[in-house]
């Protein structure tokens, strides 16, 4: 494969330093606020952005080391595919977050439900779109029983 090298927009910070103990999804991280300090020159493609209660934010698990093709995820204990889950551990350490946006500043965005690490690089955001990104019928595999726990579980170091 050919390698792909992205650099990063931005950096997250949150009140969350160390892997452990945090909220493992947006759901579970409620009213958690956060900022989001994009590169100045890229403060110009947010004009627009602040019409949006959502974004998406994809970014790094820069404190991820290595993979696992199969991983006991945190909602269960049983051994999943990688590409089942929402591991951190992944061949391409990328992660995904929805989160509200409460203002615009600058190259400043202020966020909540923040479940990223504090420091955490950005890669791209996107505006949520409930009539594009929302599927609330769609299936959700074993996470179908499990999900609703995801409010109150916090990481542990099995990732770390």
């Amino acid at each position: 494969m050919t390698e792909i090298v992205f650099t990063p927009i931005g950096t997250v910070h949150s009140p969350f330093s160390d892997p452990r103990d945090m909220p493992i999804q947006p759901v579970g991280a409620r009213g958690v606020r956060g900022t989001i300090e994009l590169d100045p020159a890229c403060a110009a493609g947010l004009q627009d952005l602040a019409g949006f209660s959502r974004i998406i934010v994809l970014y790094h698990f820069h404190r991820s080391n290595g993979y696992s093709l199969e991983v006991v995820p945190f909602l269960d204990k049983t051994p999943r595919g990688v590409f089942a889950t929402r591991a951190p551990r992944r061949p391409n350490a990328i992660g995904i977050s929805m989160l509200r946006l409460i203002a615009v500043d600058g190259a400043t965005l202020t966020v909540e439900d923040v479940d990223i690490l504090d420091g955490t690089p950005v890669l791209d955001i996107k505006p949520y779109v409930p009539a594009f990104d929302a599927y609330p019928d769609e299936r959700a595999g074993w996470l179908t029983t499990t999900s609703g726990a995801a409010r109150t579980m916090r990481s542990d170091d099995r990732f770390c």
